[in-house]
C-alpha cells in the first residue's frame, strides 16, 4: 500500500468510523474487535492508560469520573454553554478553569481539552487503518456538522493535528452523505439530506448534476440530537426515582451512567418492539422498574424531533423549493432509525426517505469518496466535484453599529469577497475591524467573531484613505480576514478563531430572527445611516465656512444655508428616517453653489502648480458625497 493513502473519517458524537475507497466502492475499516463502529468513548483505566471505543464503555458505569463520551458536543464551546450537560454527564471540569477558556475535562488526576479527547478517538481510527493497510496513515478528510461554527471547525482540525493526521479537508456531514449516495445511485436531481445524529442536526438541500454535488441550502441545530432524547429519558427516570423512593441520584455519576445505558438500550429496542421493560439495578441497592410503550416513547420525544421541522422548512425556503421538488430524501445518523422520525420526514417532504443506506456509515463512506477525489481520484470519482456552502453571512461592523455583509449565507465555498471603506475623522491613523456572523442588520444582533486593528495609516483628510477589506473562506469553512490601506500599503490580517462561547439560542435563532425582525432592522439601519450622512455633510459644511469660497456667497445664500443647517441639526438624532433624509437633501441642494465655488478654487490652485490633495479637495464632499462606511474610531 502507498504511504500517502488518504482516509475518510466520521468523527461522530456517539460513534466514529474510518473508511477508504476499495476500487469503485467506499468501505468502512473495522477495528480490532471486528466492529465497524468505534464508540466515541474515552476512559482512563486503573493503570492510567487511555482506553477508547468498546473497551472504554464499561468504565462509563464502573468509573464515570475517569470516563467521557459525546465529547463532540463540547468541541469549540465554553463553560457557560454546558451547564445543562454537566447536570447529567459524568464530566468534571478542571478546578482552575476560567470563564472564556477552552474547556478542560478532568479524567482521574489528568485534565484534557475536548480536542485532545477527540484526538484519542482519531488516533484509534488511525491505528485501525494502519493495521488494515499494514502501512502508515497520515492524511485524512474529517467530517463535521454543516452548522459547526469557526471555533468548532478549528477544534476539529486541532484534534486531527494532535492525533498525527494532516487534515486535508473538513467536509460537511450531509454533503459527505450525498457523495456516498450519489456514487451509489449515479443519478441527477434534488436531494434532501436529513442528518439527525447523536449531538447535532443538519438539513442540506443538494443538486446533483453530472457528477457535480452542489449544496444549494443548509440549516440545522448544532446542539440537537439523540443525546437530547437520552437526557430526556434520564430526567424522567431520575424524577420517578426521586418521587417513588425519595432518593435524588442526579449527582450520583455511577447511577446516572447506569440509567443512561438502560434508556439507550430501551430507545433502540423501541424502534422494533411495541413495548419494553426497564429494569435498572441502582448503586444503592434499589431497583428502578418501568414499562414504556412505543406510543408513550413517541409522545415523550415529540418535542425534541419537532425541533427539526423549522430548519427543514427554512432550508427549502432558502433553496426556493417546495417539498414536491425534492426527488430523494436521504437519512443520516442513528436517530433516524426511530420510526417516528422517519414518519415525520415522510410527512415533511411528501415522500418516503431512503432507508437502504446504513445511516451510521454513510457519512464515513462519503468522506472516503472525498478523500479519493483529493488524492487524485479513481475511475469512480474522476468526474466528481464537491461544492459546499457557508451557512451564515459574514461581514463587518460599519458606522453607527450597522452590519455590512461581505459574504452572504449559502455562498458556495471556497469563497472570497472584497469591500472598500474609508475613514470618518481627519488624520485617523488606526482602524478597528470588527468581524461579524449573522443575518441581522445591526452588529449587536449578530455574533462577534473577531476584532483586529489596522494601524499606521498616514494622516489624511477623512474620506481619503481607501481601505480594502477582504474575506476568504477556505475549503474547510474557516474564515480569513485581511485589511489593507491601498495608498500607503499598510495591512493587517487574521485567521478568525472566535471565542468558544456561542450559545445554542444564537445558532437556532440567527436566521429566523433575521426574518422576524427584517422590517424593524431595516428601518433602524436607515435611521442610523441617515444620521451618519447628516454628520458627514454638517462636518463638511463647517470646513466650507472656513474656506475662501464662503466669502463669495451673498448674505441671503449664507442665511439660507444656516437655516437648512439648523433644520438638519434638529432632526439628525431623531428616530425618523424620512425627516432626516428630507433635511439632508435640502441642505445638499442649498449648498450646491458653495460646492461649485470650492471646486473652482481647488482647480485654480492646482493650475498654479499645486496638487489636488494640496488644494484640499477633501473639503468638497458637501453635495452628496457618500458617507464613510466603516466603524473606524
Amino acid at each position: 500500500m502507498s504511504n500517502d493513502r488518504i482516509v475518510g473519517i466520521d468523527l461522530g458524537t456517539t460513534n466514529s468510523l474510518v473508511a477508504f475507497m476499495q476500487g469503485e466502492n467506499p468501505v468502512v475499516i473495522p477495528g480490532e474487535d471486528g466492529s465497524n463502529l468505534v464508540p466515541s468513548v474515552v476512559a482512563l483505566d486503573e493503570h492510567h492508560q487511555i482506553i477508547v471505543g468498546n473497551a472504554a464503555r464499561k468504565y462509563l458505569i464502573e468509573t464515570p469520573e475517569r470516563s467521557v463520551y459525546s465529547i463532540k458536543r463540547l468541541m469549540g464551546r465554553g463553560m457557560e454553554d454546558i451547564q445543562e450537560e454537566l447536570k447529567l454527564f459524568p464530566f468534571r471540569l478542571a478546578e482552575d478553569m476560567q470563564v472564556g477558556e477552552v474547556l478542560r475535562i478532568q479524567l482521574g488526576h489528568q485534565a484534557f481539552t475536548p480536542p485532545e479527547i477527540s484526538a484519542f478517538i482519531l488516533r484509534q481510527l488511525k491505528r485501525n487503518a494502519e493495521r488494515f493497510f499494514n502501512a502508515p496513515v497520515v492524511k485524512a478528510v474529517i467530517t463535521v456538522p454543516a452548522y459547526f461554527n469557526d471555533a468548532q471547525r478549528q477544534a476539529t482540525k486541532d484534534a486531527g493535528r494532535i492525533a498525527g493526521l494532516e487534515v486535508l479537508r473538513l467536509v460537511n456531514e450531509p454533503t459527505a452523505a450525498s457523495l456516498a449516495y450519489g456514487l451509489d445511485k449515479k443519478q441527477n436531481g434534488i436531494v434532501a439530506v436529513y442528518d439527525f445524529g447523536g449531538g447535532t442536526f443538519d438539513i442540506s438541500i443538494l443538486k446533483l448534476h453530472d457528477g457535480i454535488f452542489e449544496v444549494i441550502a443548509t440549516n440545522g441545530d448544532t446542539h440537537l440530537g439523540g443525546d437530547d432524547i437520552d437526557n430526556l429519558l434520564i430526567r424522567i427516570a431520575l424524577d420517578d426515582i426521586r418521587g417513588d423512593m425519595g432518593n435524588d441520584l442526579s449527582r450520583n455519576g455511577e447511577a446516572v451512567a447506569t440509567i443512561r445505558q438502560a434508556v439507550i438500550e430501551a430507545k433502540i429496542a423501541l424502534s422494533t418492539q411495541p413495548a419494553i421493560k426497564l429494569d435498572v439495578e441502582l448503586p444503592d441497592g434499589g431497583r428502578y422498574q418501568r414499562e414504556i410503550t412505543r406510543e408513550q416513547f413517541e409522545q415523550l420525544i415529540q418535542p425534541v424531533i419537532d425541533r427539526t421541522v423549522a430548519p427543514c422548512k427554512q432550508a427549502l425556503k432558502d433553496a426556493g423549493l417546495k417539498p414536491e421538488h425534492i426527488d430523494e430524501v436521504v437519512l443520516v445518523g442513528g436517530s433516524t432509525r426511530i420510526p417516528k422520525v422517519r414518519a415525520l420526514v415522510e410527512e415533511m417532504f411528501k415522500r418516503k426517505p431512503h432507508t437502504d443506506l446504513n445511516p451510521d456509515e454513510v457519512v464515513a463512506l462519503g468522506a472516503a469518496v472525498q478523500a479519493t477525489i483529493l488524492g487524485g481520484g479513481s475511475e469512480a470519482t474522476q468526474n466528481m466535484l464537491l461544492l459546499d456552502v457557508t451557512p451564515l453571512s459574514l461581514g463587518i461592523e460599519v458606522a453607527g453599529g450597522v452590519t455590512d455583509k461581505i459574504i452572504l449565507r449559502n455562498s458556495t465555498i471556497p469563497a472570497s469577497a472584497t469591500q472598500y471603506y474609508t475613514t470618518q475623522i481627519d488624520g485617523q491613523a488606526n482602524v478597528a475591524i470588527h468581524v461579524l456572523q449573522g443575518e441581522r442588520e445591526l452588529a449587536t444582533d449578530c455574533r462577534s467573531l473577531a476584532r483586529f486593528d489596522l494601524r499606521g495609516i498616514p494622516p489624511m483628510t477623512a474620506g481619503m484613505p481607501r481601505i480594502e477589506v477582504k474575506f476568504l473562506i477556505d475549503a474547510n469553512g474557516i474564515l480569513h480576514v485581511s485589511a489593507r490601506e491601498q495608498r500607503s500599503g499598510k495591512e493587517a490580517e487574521i485567521e478568525v478563531q472566535p471565542s468558544y462561547g456561542l450559545t445554542d439560542e444564537q445558532v437556532e435563532s440567527m436566521i429566523l430572527d433575521s426574518f422576524d425582525y427584517a422590517e424593524e432592522d431595516f428601518r433602524r439601519r436607515q435611521v442610523i445611516e441617515a444620521g451618519n450622512e447628516a454628520g458627514t455633510i454638517l462636518a463638511a459644511l463647517e470646513k466650507g465656512k472656513q474656506s475662501p469660497a464662503w466669502g463669495k456667497l451673498t448674505s441671503d445664500e449664507k442665511k439660507k444655508i444656516s437655516k437648512l443647517e439648523k433644520a438638519l441639526n434638529e432632526v439628525r438624532n431623531e428616530d425618523d428616517y424620512a425627516s432626516i433624509r428630507k433635511a439632508i437633501d435640502a441642505l445638499n441642494q442649498g449648498t450646491m453653489r458653495l460646492a461649485e465655488l470650492m471646486m473652482d478654487s481647488a482647480v485654480s490652485s492646482a493650475l498654479k502648480g499645486k496638487t489636488m490633495d494640496e488644494a484640499d479637495m477633501g473639503e468638497a464632499p458637501m453635495a452628496g458625497h457618500p458617507v464613510a462606511k466603516a466603524d473606524f474610531e
